[in-house]
This record gives C-alpha cells, sequence and structure tokens, in this order.
C-alpha cells in the first residue's frame, strides 16, 4: 500500500456499490498490512482522518489510537468537537494532545509558505513518535492522505504535511488507505461506513490549519483575527442555510495593513479576506457568488467585532489559476 498509484482506469466511486467494494477491499489489505500491530492515527475530525478511523477500526479495532493534536491552528471550538464526537459518540480510543505552545514558537518569524508547511508536518511527526513511544507496539502511521495531495505535491504547487512534508528517517511505516481517492470519493465511502453527517459532510480544513490563512510570519493576534472572522463567517453561512451546499468557505487575514477609520480616528490594521469555493474534485475550483446583502453583513460583524480589522475583501479567483488556500 506505501506509495500506491491510482490505477488509470479506476471506476470513479460515485454509489454504495462502489463503495462497499472499496471498503472490502481496504480491509482486507489493511488487515495484511498490520496485522497485530498497532497504527497511531492523526485524528484531524477532519472528513478525510474521519473516513481512515472509521476504516481502521472495521479493520483492526482497539489496535488503533487516535491522536488528536491541538496545535493551536485550529477553528474556533473544533478541539471541544473532536472530543465530543469521537469519545464520547463514537467511543474511539483517543488521545488529546495541546501542543499549541510548541508549534507557535516553532512557527515564530517564519514567513515562506514550504517551511511552514514542513515545519508543522515536522512537529506532527515528532509529537505522534513522542506519544508512540508511550504505547507498546505502535509501528505504523496512519494519514488521510487523498489523491490531489500526491498530485499537487509532486508536481511542486505546493507541500502537503502528509505528502511533502515527512521526513526521510520515518520511524512508523505509513498506513494510507484513502489515498487513491478523490474528495467526493472519500465522503461517499464514509456515509456507507456509518460516520455521523456532520463528519462526512463537514467543510475540508488543511492539515497545517489556519496557518495557511494566516499569510506570512504567524503571530498570535492575527492567528486571532482569523479564527474569530473564520467563527462569524461559518455561523452566518449555518443562519442562511448555506452550510452544506458551498463547499469550502473561510477568511484569511494577510500579513500586510492598511488605512481605515474607526470612531472618527485613524486605523491602520489588517483587511480580512472572504473564500467561497464549490469544487468536486478539488483539481478545479469555482467561485459561490453570495448574495449582496449577506456579503455586508458579514462586513459590518467582522469590522466590529474582530479586533485589528478594518476591511473585508472577497476573492472572486477560481482555481485554476489560484489555489485554494492562500498558502
Amino acid at each position: 500500500m506505501i506509495n500506491e498509484r491510482r490505477p488509470e482506469d479506476m471506476q470513479r466511486i460515485t454509489n454504495a456499490e462502489l463503495a462497499d467494494r472499496y471498503i472490502a477491499e481496504q480491509i482486507q489489505k489493511l488487515q495484511e498490512q498490520i496485522g497485530d500491530k498497532k497504527v497511531l492515527l492523526a485524528l484531524s475530525g477532519g472528513v478525510d482522518s474521519s473516513v481512515v478511523a472509521a476504516l481502521l477500526i472495521k479493520a483492526v479495532g482497539r489496535q488503533l489510537v487516535c491522536v488528536h493534536v491541538n496545535h493551536g491552528l485550529l477553528r474556533k471550538g473544533e478541539p471541544e468537537q473532536v472530543i465530543e464526537v469521537f469519545q464520547n459518540r463514537m467511543n474511539a480510543n483517543l488521545i488529546y494532545v495541546d501542543a499549541s505552545d510548541r508549534f507557535l514558537d516553532r512557527l515564530s518569524g517564519v514567513s515562506d509558505p514550504e517551511e511552514k508547511r514542513k515545519i508543522i508536518g515536522g512537529e506532527f511527526i515528532q509529537v505522534f513518535a513522542e506519544e508512540a513511544h508511550k504505547l507498546d507496539g505502535i509501528e505504523f502511521l496512519a494519514q488521510g492522505t487523498i489523491w490531489p495531495d500526491i498530485l499537487e505535491s509532486e508536481a511542486g504547487i505546493k507541500a502537503h504535511h502528509n505528502a511533502g512534508g515527512l521526513p526521510e528517517d520515518l520511524q512508523f511505516e505509513l498506513v494510507e488507505p484513502v489515498r487513491i481517492l478523490f474528495k467526493d470519493e472519500v465522503r461517499v465511502v464514509g456515509e456507507r461506513l456509518g460516520l455521523p453527517p456532520e463528519m462526512v459532510y463537514r467543510q475540508p480544513f488543511p492539515g497545517p490549519g489556519l496557518g495557511v490563512r494566516c499569510p506570512g510570519a504567524i503571530t498570535r493576534d492575527r492567528l486571532e483575527a482569523v479564527r474569530e472572522s473564520d467563527a462569524i463567517l461559518r455561523e452566518e453561512f449555518k443562519k442562511n442555510g448555506l452550510e452544506g451546499k458551498v463547499w469550502q468557505y473561510f477568511t484569511v487575514v494577510p500579513d500586510f495593513k492598511s488605512t481605515g477609520v474607526k470612531d472618527g480616528k485613524r486605523t491602520f490594521d489588517w483587511c480580512c479576506i472572504i473564500r467561497a469555493i464549490n469544487t468536486t474534485d478539488v483539481m478545479e475550483v469555482t467561485v459561490e457568488h453570495l448574495p449582496d446583502q449577506l456579503i455586508d453583513h458579514l462586513v459590518s460583524r467582522i469590522v466590529t467585532e474582530v479586533p485589528g480589522i478594518n476591511r473585508v475583501l472577497f476573492d472572486y479567483t477560481p482555481k485554476p489559476p489560484a489555489t485554494v488556500e492562500f498558502e
């Protein structure tokens, strides 16, 4: 399964029959690969890692150890949600690690996007290694790598922490059961595995988290501006019936400031960029055009409620030429 390639003639998984066939094949492969050993999974709570977790639970049961790392780059309320869904509802063998200070300290002063991604990926591996040393029999590292991650990393478009940021001396054998799938296929498989809808249809979230939505050298105050503006955007999308209808929506706070006015006084603060997009395979992306009234409301809330923001912009760029994330 290591470095497995997607067959050129592979039929797109679009229905229950194809998903069930894929699940059966992967369970057999996982059992053959893992045997009676233990496997460590980076469980972010996103679609990809959740599907991997469900597959592994069916294949090897309690041999799976899920680790949820709070790297300080998660969305507002996300660590609590992951614990509620996986530990309380799904009874997963879950270890929670709060490593936010560790990650943010390592990222301090680093502005290059690829270096940031590799630092985050490297720290993830180190955290997992430390957790593995506390356990007996851990020989495998499971990842939610999907096919677009591989293609973008190989093409040099951008490194993914699970594809382009792994150290050569990795001490674990990789387990990547959804490696050859596109995002829409992962969702179909997730449905058949019985995952809750809020996991299967949760909007995608990058491995480096808000780190790629805080372009330039990450500072804690600008990171909080990203986190708070993102929470407002998600809240308003839910209120306006757009949750689940728009594939992905988020905010970005770049590392430059502009002049503004608040309470009759000059401000010099960041701008907040809103991105709302739709896709089926992540290789091509279209922009969701929001109602003017909603945009006006979002602008009003963000500049009023989020410290350090005095301007809101909307990104109308499809992919190509832009990628989904800014970094």
